[in-house]
């Protein structure tokens, strides 16, 4: 029989706080993160904004030493992790440490770290490469590194699917859960793009917005929506079998009951016009579902031209006429683009949006587009009662996912 999987910790590092708490009162607050970038010199590039985290001392989770061989995007999994853990009351010792599993997602890995040492390579020679380069760029550094610290021994991995990720990781996370071969699964994304090569990969793909104004210029669904901001930090979720936490007392925030993934087969940056493949992956994550509970979805809304509507047409295609009434709603027009932990983060949004009775707004929503005309939330935050949230993920080369995020009900 497979198992129940609830959510019993969550902790994040965004461009709005350094925990989950300063992050969702930012949301609900309608503030944004962007700004112009202050972690290096954009004097020759066409785009100077980005959501960066601000404040993060990585020593307050590292000693020193190991901090500073830890790449920024493994120092930020590692403190949402440990947030994560300590939120859900988790200790790992020998009696569970094989209970225990960790998937940490990353879209880009220590992309900083490789682009620094290539410096190295050009100017100093191959000799004075740092041996900690190969550790500190892999994705798989920030589960590894969360392994060594907290001593789980469970099955321990990353994934990479693009700007999917981070929902792609919980949503495996869930399945190992659900089929019984690891009891918990602390499982999310992270990401540090806020980088020159990653500004500038970015901007050339012509991804990014060009708005000068930090503050307007994300902005899902609006009709002079021009592109995408880059943002950088990790959200992770602790996820276990339902008689598993109970037997521990843990306090169940949320319940997972459902998970979709597909492929548009379609193009490397575009997504398919018609929605048909992200619809399809909305649909596997509502299985069982009644779709008339569905209260609210978290929408992938990265405010680019493209993805924005065909996202639109998706949600059209699952749920019809009844579309209208769904409230939907983007906080990257808050936090950016994410990237590898993007989706995680949404997925704790929807934990607090079926909780606490409040969805978070979609700001710099003011022109209306007749191609996105669903009720995005503009601007300021809603109460109302949502037992069922979706959260939608879509990623370069085609790459959908959805989750779906329940009330916890003890029957």
């Amino acid at each position: 029989m497979p198992n129940r999987v609830v959510v019993t910790g969550y902790g994040a590092v965004t461009p709005l706080g350094l925990n989950i708490e300063d992050t969702w009162r930012n949301l609900i607050a309608g503030v944004s993160g962007v700004d112009y970038i202050s972690l290096f010199d954009t004097t020759d590039f066409k785009v100077k904004i980005a959501a960066e985290v601000r404040g993060f001392n990585a020593t307050d989770y590292l000693d020193p030493a190991t901090a500073r061989r830890t790449d920024r995007f493994a120092q930020f999994a590692i403190a949402a992790s440990l947030q994560a853990m300590e939120n859900a009351r988790l200790k790992i010792n020998d009696s569970n440490r094989y209970d225990v599993g960790i998937l940490i997602g990353s879209g880009v890995g220590g992309i900083d770290s490789l682009a620094q040492q290539l410096g190295v390579l050009n100017t100093r020679g191959p000799s004075r490469v740092s041996p900690y380069l190969i550790p500190m760029m892999i994705a798989d550094s920030a589960p590894g590194q969360l392994s060594i610290i907290t001593g789980i021994r469970g099955a321990n991995f990353s994934m990479i699917s693009a700007c999917a990720t981070g929902t792609d990781a919980i949503g495996m996370a869930y399945k190992i859960v659900k089929w019984g071969e690891i009891k918990v699964m602390v499982a999310g994304g992270t990401d540090a793009a806020v980088t020159p090569i990653g500004l500038a990969g970015f901007s050339q793909t012509g991804a990014l917005s060009r708005n000068a104004d930090p503050k307007r210029a994300s902005r899902p669904f609006d009709a002079q929506r021009d592109g995408f901001v880059v943002g950088e930090g990790a959200a992770v979720l602790v996820l276990e079998n339902l008689e598993y936490a109970k037997s521990r007392g843990a306090n169940i925030l949320a319940e997972i009951i459902g998970y979709g993934a597909t492929s548009d087969a379609f193009h490397v940056t575009q997504p398919q016009e018609d929605g048909e493949a992200a619809a399809r992956a909305i649909e596997l994550a509502l299985a069982g579902v009644d779709y008339s509970e569905v209260g609210y979805i978290n929408a992938h809304g990265t405010s680019t031209p493209l993805n924005d509507a065909s996202e639109t047409r998706a949600i059209k295609r699952v749920f019809g006429s009844r579309a209208y009434d769904i409230p939907v709603s983007s906080t990257k027009s808050m936090v950016g683009h994410m990237m590898g932990a993007a989706g995680a983060l949404e997925a704790i949004v929807c934990c607090k949006v079926v909780n606490e009775g409040i969805i978070p707004p979609t700001i710099n929503l003011e022109h209306p587009d007749p191609e996105c005309d669903l009720d995005y939330v503009p601007s300021v935050a809603r109460s109302a009662e949502v037992r069922i949230a979706v959260s939608n993920s879509f990623g370069f080369c085609g790459h959908n996912a959805a989750i779906t995020i329940s009330r916890f009900c003890d029957s």
